[in-house]
């Protein structure tokens, strides 16, 4: 079902529910209210008022529309079994601010992020209130929030904190023993890169999403909810980097698959020093990429 009909039937449900707590003859609100309620556009909400009219719930006559009698069961919507998840709102507000270079000190309307992500206006408050301890958005003194952006300073801030959180579990791996499900998985990846490497001159695009893969499975060893949730984030905002900025993709690519190739072969080892050595080198390469995208994403 497409995600506009499900806001649709949802919408109607909710003016429903509305319609019930009043009494025949009563009025309805302006059009701009029942959009506030209903958490959609006056589009939509028209929409809705035009089948509840069909249905005889309600009488609209211009701009007075009452209730003609209490709803039934029978006349709501059926909603899909399945919505967009929760979980995939960081990706999807990435998306959003990267995608579109949405400036920093942007206003966040809650009401319209809501409804451009289709998830209640009290989740999307739940979502910024935890994105805020990344310093990407904060509160306002009046109220509601701001985007405080993809700054220099923001960029080397998160560059150095997840060198601290890869380096600590590039340690872990190495510690980790051989029955582990972590080393078939980095043999695995190994071969991966392996296979890039000797079709780089056609495919070197392929590679984000190997680096994306090769980075979760290094954090997926630390079994913290903390470090966790920041480095989901992390991720997003590297990933998300790396498509932007397509100068030299190709020899940035096939440089990162030998640093890489280096980290997996140390991890192999059980060479803790070594592999932290290559890692400490790939992710300063990584913070240059970082700050490399902002510069040509600003000149573009």
């Amino acid at each position: 079902m497409a995600r506009s009909d499900t806001r649709f039937r949802e919408a109607y449900n909710r003016l429903l529910d509305y319609c019930e707590t009043l009494q025949p003859g009563d009025a309805l609100p302006a059009e701009n209210e029942l959009s506030a309620l209903a958490n959609v556009s006056r589009s939509v909400v028209r929409r809705c008022l035009a089948r509840l009219e069909d249905c005889e719930v309600i009488l609209w006559q211009g701009r007075e529309k009452r209730i003609l009698r209490k709803p039934a069961s029978a006349d709501r919507l059926e909603l899909p079994t399945t919505r967009a998840p929760a979980d995939d709102l960081e990706q999807r507000f990435l998306d959003w601010i990267l995608k579109f270079d949405v400036p920093a000190e942007t206003p966040l309307s809650v009401a319209e992020l809501s409804r451009m992500f289709d998830v209640p206006q009290h989740e999307l408050k739940e979502f910024l209130a935890g994105l805020s301890r990344f310093g990407l958005v904060a509160r306002r003194p009046r109220g509601g929030w701001i985007l405080r952006g993809f700054t220099r300073d923001f960029a080397i801030e998160l560059s150095e904190f997840r060198s601290v959180l890869e380096i600590d579990a590039i340690r872990k791996v190495a510690d980790l023993p051989v029955d582990h499900p972590i080393w078939p998985t980095l043999e695995d990846l190994r071969m991966q890169h392996l296979d890039l490497k000797a079709r780089i001159d056609s495919d070197y695009h392929e590679f984000s999403k190997i680096d994306e893969t090769f980075h979760q499975a290094i954090n997926s060893v630390v079994r913290n909810r903390f470090v966790e949730e920041f480095q989901k984030v992390i991720s997003l905002i590297f990933h998300y980097h790396y498509l932007w900025n397509k100068a030299d993709e190709k020899d940035r690519n096939a440089a990162a698959i030998e640093e890489h190739l280096a980290i997996v072969e140390a991890l192999e080892a059980r060479d803790a020093d070594a592999a932290c050595r290559a890692a400490v080198k790939h992710l300063k390469t990584s913070k240059t990429t970082l700050l490399s995208s902002l510069r040509h994403h600003d000149l573009g």
